[in-house]
């Protein structure tokens, strides 16, 4: 009787979790594309929009398995091609990955925890930002919760299945089944080695073709890089993206460094040390009472295979990615807040107050930038980032639609592409790198080959950066994570010999165009002969 019952309040609690994220996002639903959604994601989901191909024409492949390019596809299908229905696409997913964060705490605590978890994980703010994007990261997330949930219910068949698919939203989901089928091995070997040790923490292992089984949630991922390669020549994407993502960081000391920033990212990042350090001092009180019995603990079995989860994707992801992004750890950021939820829950009798602290405080970080670098996408920057460029697109079609526009990515792709929301005709892009010193010294000595140059901070700075005084810190960073300093607007126009015509800035982020009176008005002004 108990299946029916969780069935029936599913129906009733999907809408009303997708109901809450629409309205708490729908000042988000209209902006155009950011970043890698306009670099990749939405091109590649675009030339399946427009052809049914599965390798993108329009961008160079980067082999991700396409399964979220064919979701938003369908969308575009049934309803509109248009930033709003992506976000409402990601939304719904967003919504069944909560969904999955309730049925997994209900299940492993009660429904006091699985609330709050739920409530956390939706406003903490790499989650936010990222619920309405149109990423890899937020199918993965609902995907791997719901692999959860069906492995502790040792439903086997359903754990295959959410696994396979986590895996076909993003590659590295490969973490997922991986670490079910090293716990099932671990859980055997501790039980003839160690069998007071696994006892205790409830190592009840599988029969050994079992748990071999859940390797198979790996053949639809490796049919997809067959397939790849046979359209390509190419298993994991073009070259480049392979050396970025792969080749360029696996060094010893890049490892060690980026799994001390992973496991910021799943302990302190964004707040989440608020509800962490609760954690730690809530583990020094006892357990509070129900009618004469402890209040229950999330059963150690479970914590263990929640922490092999957590313990795998800092791994993958800090030999993996050429830029540590903290969105990459989304898919286990609900079970490090399960875990402290039902600490705080079981041991804390103010525990509705801490709560509403760290409720706070994600609502902090998710509204004011931190003083320290961060992703803009990591919270609302990048909001502010979309709006201002938006504004630039704008300005230049208007004024500049005939010129030649010097910029780097996305810019180049936001004024060339239309599709992008960005601007309504595509106009001519020169390219470079960035805005660095070495870059605008090259694009000097090219100054007859455009007449504007539309500048931004491609690497956020906070006005006012506390690491700034660490040195080594920014050779680490510039070494191993591609961090670079851009010029100002005002000496990029002085090394340009130009002037600021637009500007427009917030918090460490500012977007400016420059225009090249001389060049512009030579080539539209020849002097006759």
């Amino acid at each position: 009787m108990e299946q029916p019952r969780q069935n029936t309040s599913s129906l009733l609690l999907f809408p009303l979790i997708f109901a809450v994220l629409f309205l708490t996002h729908a000042p988000l639903l209209r902006l155009p594309y950011f970043w890698d959604e306009a670099g990749y994601f939405v091109p590649a989901a675009y030339d399946l929009f427009r052809t049914g191909d599965l390798i993108p024409y329009t961008t160079l492949s980067n082999a991700h398995p396409p399964l979220v390019m064919i979701w938003l596809a369908a969308w575009w299908k049934l309803s509109n091609f248009a930033p709003a229905v992506s976000r409402v696409a990601m939304l719904v997913v967003a919504s069944f990955g909560m969904l999955g964060v309730f049925r997994l705490g209900e299940r492993v605590a009660n429904t006091r925890v699985a609330v709050l978890t739920v409530v956390l994980t939706a406003l903490y703010p790499t989650v936010f930002a990222q619920s309405s994007m149109a990423q890899l990261d937020i199918a993965a997330f609902a995907l791997t919760v719901w692999a959860a949930y069906f492995y502790i219910t040792r439903r086997m068949g359903w754990t295959l299945l959410f696994s396979a698919l986590a895996c076909l939203a993003k590659e590295t989901a490969v973490a997922v089944p991986l670490t079910f089928f090293a716990w099932e091995i671990v859980c055997r070997v501790a039980r003839k080695r160690w069998p007071q040790w696994a006892a205790l923490w409830g190592m009840d292992p599988q029969p050994l073709g079992r748990a071999f089984a859940y390797l198979v949630a790996l053949v639809p991922l490796a049919l997809w890089y067959a397939y790849h390669a046979h359209v390509t020549g190419h298993i994991l994407g073009n070259p480049e993206y392979l050396r970025y993502n792969l080749g360029a960081t696996v060094t010893p000391l890049r490892v060690l460094i980026a799994f001390f920033m992973r496991v910021w990212h799943v302990t302190g990042y964004m707040n989440l040390f608020v509800l962490t350090a609760a954690t730690v001092i809530a583990m020094r009180m006892p357990p509070l009472r129900d009618n004469g019995q402890e209040r229950p603990r999330i059963a150690l079995k479970y914590q263990a295979v929640f922490g092999c989860l957590v313990l795998a994707h800092v791994v993958e992801f800090s030999v993996l990615g050429g830029a540590p992004l903290a969105r990459y750890l989304i898919p286990v950021i609900p079970l490090v807040i399960l875990l402290c939820a039902s600490t705080l829950v079981r041991r804390v009798p103010q525990w509705p107050i801490w709560s509403a602290a760290v409720a706070i405080a994600f609502v902090a970080a998710l509204l004011v930038n931190p003083p320290w670098r961060i992703a803009p996408e990591d919270n609302l920057a990048y909001s502010d980032f979309v709006r201002m460029h938006k504004s630039a697109a704008v300005y230049v079609e208007q004024h500049y639609g005939d010129d030649r526009i010097l910029t780097a990515w996305p810019a180049s792709d936001e004024l060339n592409r239309p599709f992008l929301g960005y601007v309504k005709e595509p106009l001519t892009i020169v390219r470079v790198e960035n805005f660095t010193l070495a870059q605008m010294l090259r694009a000097k000595q090219q100054r007859e080959s455009y007449d504007v140059v539309v500048a931004f901070n491609t690497k956020y700075e906070p006005p006012r950066n506390i690491f700034n005084r660490f040195a080594w810190w920014n050779r680490i960073q510039e070494r191993y994570f591609d961090y670079h300093s851009d010029m100002r607007p005002e000496e990029i126009a002085q090394m340009l010999e130009g002037q600021i015509a637009w500007q427009r800035s917030s918090g460490g982020q500012w977007v400016a165009v420059i225009e090249l009176y001389k060049i512009r008005n030579a080539r539209l002004n020849p002097t006759r002969k």
